[in-house]
């Protein structure tokens, strides 16, 4: 009789579906649309296979070329393209959830989050249920067109899941904010521009920096961030960029700062989250295999992922 290892044997097996989401669209440094195809290469169907999910690969979501658009209003460049995107990526998480799976979607940029946000979370309204927010993020990200400086919409998401705009993609489906600001929760933003430190207070939403995972430490911050995310919400969705991690782990990412989350604290994170087991959706985005150094990025998204979904030391 073949034994099963109890790091195994205690994961509750889940059906997953992955929806790489390979939008360069939301920011001007190229190269992250190819993310969906380094995390897959890394072997994320293979890893999460092997803790005893079923991984099933949905393929990409179609996105237009930069190339062949025009970035219409600069203070929110290829914003009719990226919410035509994220519509498309909102309806296969919902399909996704409708069928049993859980979504995990590959970008990438950020901007990929209003779809996968906005697909849970009506989702779970058709049900009268709502979703919380997790954010791991060396950025806020919750700049609009009025205040971001850039005009990237990579900046922009969670103020779009917020309500606070742009417009289409703050409604996609025609309602907005898509979750409630004491269910949403940043951790571990080390970059925040003066206009969105602003918006952070505008939109009401929970906030741990550095320095309160530096003081606290990532454990205390998880706890409590998993519980605000949770109260009288179904569950979370996880939404994880890359630049969370400081970038001597993972150098393949636009827009790195440094100081940023370890390889064990990002790990500890993870693995806390799955611990909880409330986790309805999870994502990767920022991953840019053209700046990165052998792949590294990639593998230690596949690494975060697999200890997302239950993977153990021992």
């Amino acid at each position: 009789m073949i034994s099963v290892p109890a790091s195994i044997a205690s994961i509750v097996p889940k059906k997953i579906r992955v929806i790489g989401v390979p939008l360069d669209l939301g920011q001007q440094r190229r190269g992250v649309d190819m993310g969906p195809s380094a995390v897959r290469v890394a072997g994320l169907e293979s890893k999460l296979e092997s803790l005893g999910h079923t991984v099933e690969d949905a393929g990409n979501v179609e996105v237009v070329l930069a190339e062949q658009q025009t970035p219409g209003d600069l203070n929110a460049r290829y914003l009719h393209e990226i919410t035509a995107t994220c519509t498309k990526h909102a309806e296969m998480v919902m399909e996704a959830l409708d069928e049993g799976y859980t979504p995990l979607a590959i970008g990438g940029d950020h901007s990929v989050a209003v779809g996968s946000v906005s697909g849970v979370a009506e989702y779970y309204k058709r049900q009268n249920q709502c979703v919380g927010l997790i954010w791991l993020d060396a950025h806020s990200d919750i700049n609009t067109p009025d205040t971001s400086p850039s005009g990237n919409v990579h900046g922009m998401p969670l103020g779009a899941l917020m309500g606070l705009g742009p417009g289409p993609l703050a409604n996609v489906f025609g309602w907005s904010p898509k979750v409630r600001p004491e269910n949403c929760v940043l951790i571990g933003i080390r970059d925040v521009d003066l206009a969105e430190k602003e918006n952070i207070r505008r939109a009401g939403i929970e906030v741990f920096t550095m320095r309160d995972i530096d003081e606290r430490g990532m454990r205390s911050v998880m706890e409590e961030a998993l519980r605000m995310a949770g109260r009288g919400t179904i569950g979370y969705h996880i939404s994880l960029d890359m630049d969370f991690v400081d970038p001597e782990d993972a150098p393949g990412v636009g827009t790195p700062v440094r100081g940023g989350a370890t390889y064990r604290e990002a790990h500890l994170a993870m693995e806390i989250i799955a611990d909880h087991g409330r986790m309805t959706s999870f994502e990767i985005v920022e991953v840019n295999p053209v700046i990165d150094e052998h792949n590294r990025t990639a593998d230690l998204a596949v690494e975060l992922a697999s200890s997302a979904f239950g993977k153990k030391i021992i």
